[in-house]
């Protein structure tokens, strides 16, 4: 069974070959923007929904994956930086503290007769520590491009791995995708992925 995955970035797509998952890509297209009052899980968690709904139209009858993940320092979301400004504000929230990365996961299981659909999902928390940054080094860091794109402002598996001093839980949450949640939220669909 070959899932879908909507979503277009490459991180993703990467954790899931390595892993062994066969899937195709299916961009969706959603508004990410948060709801007021919301909590960082309830939004991590609505958009990876959204995210896995807007792409049933062009996939009937297959299964398909949403994913949403955003960083969260003292219950502030940090999403994707719109300017290098903001990339900027984050990596000074970032420096020399912890913060979580939380990523929700959506399984949409369309594959049920009458055009009924079956969700599974999961959330996964990260807590990353970062060391102190210098005005020099978060200018350095800009510098490279690599920040924007991406949630909170940096990529854990690329430069900003020099900054980072420990992760408690999922490596390949930080990176994008919790790999060992998706293959339980697979097999408790029934989904054979060896």
């Amino acid at each position: 069974m070959r899932l879908v995955l909507a979503s277009t970035s490459p991180r993703r797509a990467e954790l899931l070959r390595a892993a062994g998952f066969e899937f195709d890509v299916m961009p969706a297209q959603v508004d990410e923007a948060m709801e007021v009052e919301e909590t960082p899980d309830g939004y991590a968690r609505r958009v990876a929904q959204l995210k896995a709904e807007g792409v049933a139209p062009r996939a009937p009858g297959r299964v398909i994956l949403g994913a949403d993940t955003i960083v969260v320092v003292d219950n502030d979301v940090l999403g994707k930086p719109t300017s290098v400004d903001d990339a900027r504000g984050m990596l000074r929230r970032l420096s020399g503290r912890e913060h979580e990365v939380v990523t929700a996961v959506c399984l949409l299981d369309l594959r049920r007769e009458r055009g009924s659909k079956r969700i599974l999902a999961g959330i996964t928390r990260t807590t990353v520590e970062w060391a102190p940054l210098t005005p020099e080094e978060v200018e350095w860091y800009l510098g490279s491009g690599e920040p924007m794109g991406k949630a909170g402002g940096y990529a854990v598996q690329g430069l900003a791995s020099r900054f980072v001093t420990r992760i408690d839980g999922s490596y390949s949450n930080v990176v994008g995708l919790p790999v060992a949640v998706v293959y339980d939220l697979c097999k408790r669909a029934g989904i054979l992925v060896f």
